[in-house]
């Protein structure tokens, strides 16, 4: 089996893509939270956005990785 470890990216073909613009719901979150998800529980900080996927799913996003990912459309 492959085994891939995170500070070590392998030499191999990559090729390149973009997610598709796909617009689902968000809200920032003004404290701590816990949201069931597809794959269990999880917490998120005060200032995290509580995301609702393509499917329904909900998850939190950490602030840092939203801005970095996301544009919020007006």
């Amino acid at each position: 089996m492959l085994t891939f470890k995170q500070d070590n990216i392998p030499d191999l073909a990559f090729k390149k893509a973009i997610k598709k613009p796909i617009p689902i719901k968000c809200i920032q979150i003004d404290e701590p939270f816990m949201v069931e998800t597809i794959e269990g529980t999880m917490k998120g900080k005060k200032g995290d956005w509580l995301m609702v996927g393509v499917n329904g799913e909900m998850y939190p996003c950490d602030q840092g990785i939203f801005d970095k990912t996301y544009n919020l459309l007006k």
